[in-house]
């Protein structure tokens, strides 16, 4: 017998998903045979200033997680990370050094000199 997962529907208000990250997105879970899944962003303490992003791949939302759909494609949020993203664009970097999914966070206050951490 499948359990029911008890989660909320976001919007774009909380991350909002540009149409480059999408399409890698799309690209991705197709790669990984996840073409249900999800992108989960997660908050968590490490780096250099204080809180960095953890990005993984999932089948979709767990118990308590935030849904949002756009463009698409589907974004997974925990609600403690929700405190510290709201209002962010999930977009994605082309440049040689920082490739990859890119948090753009108007809650930030700094950045260590390398962007994989922040503060807020």
């Amino acid at each position: 017998m499948k359990s029911t997962v008890t989660y909320t529907k976001g919007s774009e208000k909380l991350c909002a998903i540009s149409e480059k990250a999408a399409v890698k997105l799309k690209e991705l879970l197709s790669q990984t045979s996840r073409k249900e899944g999800a992108l989960k962003i997660s908050v968590v303490g490490g780096g250099c200033a204080g809180l960095q992003y953890e990005m993984d791949l999932v089948d979709g939302p767990e118990e308590k997680d935030i849904l949002i759909e756009s463009r698409g494609v589907k974004l997974v949020i925990d609600p403690k990370s929700a405190l510290f993203i709201s209002g962010s664009i999930l977009d994605y970097s082309e440049e040689l050094q920082n490739e990859g999914f890119v948090v753009k966070n108007p809650n930030a206050i700094s950045h260590c000199s390398c962007g994989k951490s922040f503060a807020v």
